[in-house]
């Protein structure tokens, strides 16, 4: 799996079957444009020699971790069902566990920040299908997902890795796939493509986020009186330890609340049903006061 690098990088991720030269025939039309630091194949292990011939092919391309003469790591990442290499996808179980597999690979090399060139020419169709899934949840606007064009008779030519690299280049043409990345509109919709304590925690810290700002818009409208109210609600204390604390009548700590919670309405859009008193001030403050160093 990727690398624990904290620099980004700019890599390819493909799916793989058979034919070895779709990889480098797509990573010859990229590397005109930019650099690409790591290469991920995805694939089966069926029975046979394919794709063992396929990944030797390739091995020799990335020998030294270099491609073309330039510094490029090959990563091989055989598609699993638990501890069990998956020959083919069969069944809706081998199915969920090729995309949680891809899910799990993207959302790695996304979390450490780096661009993806995805290419789902090669191996099963589903596969390609799969990794798109994954790829509209986890995928920024930076990042592309690619198919390939190969002409019918440099195809027939090619077949097994007997050609890798097409001469001239032109010949091969990289087909741009239309994207919408909807994880980047949606953040909760990319907590799903997380594995479940990732989404929990990211679900938590959005929460979290949202929270703070609305106890900030509450917090700058408020008076000098009115805040240190609040940070004794916040305390744990009731009305009438806050009457006592701050030296102040019960009816001017009411009054005070009564405006606390008249902000907090218009912030959480609570409307006039919705029961509030002074216990509601410490459930929603008490954190953010704690994090700005009031509490």
């Amino acid at each position: 799996m990727p690398s624990n690098r904290a620099t980004p990088k700019t890599i390819m991720v493909a799916t793989l079957g058979g034919q070895p030269q779709v990889i480098t025939f797509a990573l010859d039309r990229l590397t005109r444009e930019e650099a690409i630091s790591e290469v991920y194949l995805l694939h089966l292990s069926p029975p046979g020699l394919d794709i063992q011939h396929a990944l030797a092919r390739l091995g020799k391309e990335f020998a030294h971790d270099q491609y073309a003469g330039r510094p490029c790591r090959l990563h091989c990442v055989p598609l699993q069902n638990g501890a069990l290499k998956l020959q083919d996808i069969r069944t809706e179980v081998e199915a969920e566990a090729t995309w949680q597999a891809i899910r799990t690979l993207l959302a790695e090399v996304k979390g450490k920040g780096h661009k993806v060139h995805l290419c789902i020419a090669g191996g099963r169709r589903l596969m390609g299908l799969l990794a798109m899934s994954a790829a509209m949840l986890l995928f920024d606007h930076q990042d592309r997902l690619w198919h390939i064009y190969t002409p019918d008779e440099l195809r027939a030519q090619a077949a097994g890795g007997a050609i890798m690299h097409a001469e001239p280049v032109e010949t091969v043409q990289l087909i741009q796939v239309p994207l919408v990345p909807w994880g980047a509109y949606f953040p909760a919709l990319r907590a799903m493509a997380q594995p479940p304590q990732q989404a929990v925690a990211l679900q938590l810290s959005q929460l979290t986020a949202s929270s703070e700002l609305l106890c900030r818009q509450v917090y700058d409208r408020l008076t000098e009186r009115q805040r240190a109210t609040l940070l004794a609600f916040a305390r744990g204390l009731t009305p009438q330890d806050v009457a006592e604390k701050l030296n102040i009548t019960l009816s001017t700590v009411n009054t005070h609340k009564t405006a606390i919670l008249a902000e907090c309405r218009i912030a959480w859009q609570l409307d006039e049903a919705t029961r509030l008193d002074y216990r509601f001030i410490r459930e929603r403050f008490a954190v953010f006061l704690q994090r700005i160093g009031l509490l």
